[in-house]
């Protein structure tokens, strides 16, 4: 099982599982809460059949990574990445995000710089800003979050229910775009995820991310649903075109949350053609 080590905790390493296949240029694929990293496994394909290096991760504190009690903030998820792209030694690469991923993307650009990144992927992107702030008036209520972390405490299974339930927008698309055992299998990845990131991972999503894109220097492709009930349209995808210098925007008309897994028809052949370009 392919590890790296990105920090300690009393003592004992706190390490990172990872996947690398193929060769060719590399895209590294940081998947969302509350999933790991075979959530790409639509994409994944894809790119391996065409050509090209996939590496996949899982996150601090989700699937065989370890679950450390610290560290659920963006500052250390982009350290952790980093900690990773030095070890494989990777340039020249596509840095692509879903959901919470998509935080890395823009906090490593901000921090680290472009040196090693030859395009970025936001795909259901969580910048620029989430929280509502005086600067900031179409953020979300703090008390949305405070809700939030609220329910993961009183009943965790039961909050991934319903926010899986609007993850896929399953009101809409159970049967046909999303199947009960493809949610069941989404359900059991939450749930084996450490109780500690399910709850404090929610402040993460509070992180003001608007200079991260600002400095955005390399081609970027947004890819965002238009019926996103979990990071809605308006508040993120809509607000990028103005921050992100040089962004090419897909939007998924009827797409929820996880496009990525609903709609690859629509997702897979821009992905494909943005990361050949």
């Amino acid at each position: 099982m392919p590890r790296i080590t990105v920090g300690q905790e009393n003592g004992q390493d706190i390490v990172l599982h990872f996947d690398d296949h193929g060769s060719g240029r590399p895209v590294v694929l940081i998947h969302g809460y509350p999933l790991d990293g075979r959530s790409f496994e639509k994409q994944e394909r894809l790119l391996l059949q065409n050509g090209f290096r996939v590496i996949t991760y899982d996150r601090r504190g989700f699937g065989k990574s370890s679950q450390p009690a610290t560290g659920y903030d963006y500052d250390t998820f982009a350290a952790d990445l980093k900690v990773l792209l030095d070890a494989l030694d990777l340039d020249d690469l596509v840095l692509a995000g879903f959901s919470m991923g998509t935080g890395e993307v823009t906090r490593y650009l901000g921090t680290y710089g472009s040196a090693r990144v030859h395009k970025a992927v936001l795909m259901g992107a969580i910048p620029p800003f989430l929280l509502k702030t005086p600067d900031n008036p179409d953020g979300v209520d703090a008390s949305v979050f405070d809700g939030i972390k609220q329910a993961v405490l009183a009943d965790r299974p039961a909050y991934f229910k319903d926010f899986l339930d609007n993850f896929y927008n399953v009101d809409v698309y159970r049967g046909t775009r999303i199947s009960d055992q493809a949610w069941q299998a989404a359900f059991a990845t939450a749930c084996v995820a450490s109780p500690i990131a399910a709850h404090d991972c929610v402040d993460a999503w509070l992180t003001d991310f608007r200079e991260d894109v600002g400095g955005i220097d390399v081609p970027t492709l947004l890819i965002h649903g238009d019926a996103d009930r979990i990071l809605p349209y308006p508040a993120t995808a809509a607000r990028l075109p103005a921050l992100v210098k040089d962004l090419e925007v897909v939007t998924v008309a009827g797409g929820p949350h996880n496009v990525a897994w609903t709609h690859p028809e629509v997702v897979n052949p821009a992905l494909l053609e943005f990361v050949r370009g």
